[in-house]
């Protein structure tokens, strides 16, 4: 089964005339079903999906990483295009209060949108807080146990319970798994719980100890030197074949994993568009 795999909204633009914003969006297809895992921050998707030759309106699930409006903005206008009911798959966290706080500073980061509205145009959601089979070959990871020793939540994320922000243990976070012929193929959002563990817990559901291909937000966009070379480490270890990394990852952690990772690595930004195998 080949898959193709195409960021339809990231960071950085990868091609002429596409819209790049903080957030991520990524549609998978398999020739038999797409999955839009995703949405971007606000109106990047509907726009881009024109410049890629991508009909919204063929997709048949799409799921959610987790409920940070980086990740979430784009479902409204992704829905008003596709014009048609569509699932979507998501730990039942997402619609928790969610902040960011850096000292004084504060502001909403959840979903920007009630779920009636989101209903009103043809949503329906799926809450799961562990593992959907969206095909044989298709999972959510759901919650990611926290196993290695250097991966942890920032202090800034956040949520709010009565008056109190308190940390956001983030149990929404989650990824998406394709199995392929060459191995998994693991697509992070942004991988708050630790991109090392996601991974780990891809293997445990699936049974399959090959990865071939991790793309997507790792968040080591503040991380340590030792946290990145640790999991630069860990991923040649897996003998993961290609990274592919994106929006919350940072350049100077990008950097460092090139370096570490040489012809593994990669830069995946708006427009590009990979096959596996």
């Amino acid at each position: 089964m080949a898959v193709k795999i195409t960021t339809l909204s990231e960071n950085t633009a990868g091609l002429p005339g596409v819209i790049a914003e903080w957030g991520l969006s990524v549609l998978v297809d398999t020739g038999e079903v797409k999955v839009l895992f995703d949405t971007g921050a606000s109106n990047s998707v509907p726009h881009n999906v024109r410049l890629f030759g991508v009909n919204l309106s063929e997709i048949d699930r799409i799921v959610l990483s987790h409920g940070h409006f980086d990740h979430t903005g784009g479902l409204m206008g992704v829905l008003r295009q596709a014009g048609k009911p569509i699932e979507i798959i998501a730990h039942p966290d997402i619609w928790s209060n969610k902040y960011t706080k850096v000292g004084d500073w504060e502001r909403y980061a959840g979903i920007p949108f009630k779920r009636e509205e989101l209903e009103s145009i043809g949503a329906s959601f799926t809450h799961s807080e562990g593992p959907v089979w969206i095909t044989d070959d298709i999972v959510t990871t759901g919650e990611v146990p926290m196993v290695t020793e250097y991966e942890d939540i920032e202090p800034m994320i956040r949520v709010k319970e009565g008056d109190e922000l308190l940390p956001d243990p983030i149990r929404d976070d989650q990824a998406l798994i394709i199995k392929t012929e060459v191995g998994l193929v693991v697509i992070l959002g942004c991988a708050h719980r630790g991109a090392i563990n996601t991974i780990k817990h891809a293997q445990q559901i699936t049974g399959i100890e090959q990865v071939h291909t991790v793309i997507g937000g790792t968040h080591l966009i503040r991380a340590s030197e030792e946290r990145i070379m640790l999991t630069a480490a860990a991923l040649q270890e897996m003998g993961v074949q290609r990274v592919g990394v994106s929006h919350c990852t940072g350049l100077n952690s990008s950097v460092l994993l090139a370096q570490q990772l040489g012809e593994t690595f990669f830069f995946n930004n708006t427009g590009t568009s990979i096959t596996v195998p």
